[in-house]
């Protein structure tokens, strides 16, 4: 019970985050998923797996609200959807496959590493300049195919990719932004999919596993951080929303170097 309450918790603060500063829950859930997991005492050879994998799969559920809202406002671009979404598919599996064969430690790196650039992109708060139009689909496709293959390693939505590239090819922000979200959900669909088929069977998982998803701790993610994003998105007309978000940014950038260190 003790641990389905932390479980909520994060899910809770991962929703307030969300909808207050607009980062992505994956930031948040995998770092806190890892501590959790080893003072569960898992075993440290699959905590970061773990964490990741499970972060992925409340993406699945908790983006499909996000793409419902924008939707509703007509902000999607499902052309762009299309274009960038066979690449995305094959780049998630992918990320997900070479996540499984890098040991714990390493992959803690990794992530570590993307929270500290996310955090400095973050606290410097640089604009993106256009750049020229969307190239042919095979470069597109291979964009996506970067796009989510990082994401799948690291266990996040893709949105601190794939709206900067988006941005880059002249499209508007406010679009970038809607299509992101609309992009997050094959990312974390087919990267959940890898950890759960790299995961399947080893030895070392705990109960109420399927690979490398932890259905407790998905479900109690879920469950919170889908009924707290609206109260954050409320919260960002009414606090000092730049301030937070600078705090925010040294906060990751503390995670982060913890996380590279080791």
């Amino acid at each position: 019970m003790i641990d389905v309450l932390i479980y909520l918790t994060v899910g809770a603060a991962a929703g307030v985050l969300a909808g207050l500063l607009g980062v992505g829950g994956g930031l948040v859930i995998v770092p806190v998923l890892v501590y959790l997991f080893r003072t569960q005492g898992f075993d440290e050879s699959i905590v970061m797996h773990l964490a990741v994998g499970s972060s992925l799969a409340t993406i699945v559920a908790t983006s499909m609200g996000s793409i419902r809202a924008h939707h509703r406002r007509g902000a999607v671009r499902w052309e762009l959807f299309r274009r960038l979404t066979p690449g995305i598919i094959i780049g998630g599996l992918v990320g997900a496959w070479l996540a499984s064969i890098l040991e714990t430690l390493w992959l803690q790196r990794i992530f570590g590493a993307f929270v500290i650039i996310a955090g400095l992109r973050m606290l410097l708060s640089s604009k993106v300049e256009w750049h020229n139009d969307l190239p042919s689909q095979l470069f597109v496709s291979a964009a996506g195919a970067v796009i989510g293959a990082i994401s799948a390693i690291v266990g996040i939505g893709g949105g601190t990719l794939t709206v900067p590239y988006l941005a880059w090819h002249r499209i508007p922000v406010v679009n970038a932004v809607a299509t992101s979200s609309a992009v997050g959900l094959p990312i974390a669909l087919s990267g959940a999919v890898g950890f759960l088929i790299s995961g399947w069977g080893n030895s070392a998982l705990p109960g109420w596993s399927s690979g490398f998803l932890y259905w407790p701790a998905i479900f109690g993610v879920v469950a919170a951080s889908v009924l707290t994003v609206s109260f954050g998105a409320h919260l960002a007309h009414t606090l000092p929303v730049a301030t937070i978000k600078r705090v925010f940014a040294v906060l990751l950038l503390v995670v982060g170097a913890k996380l590279v260190i080791g």
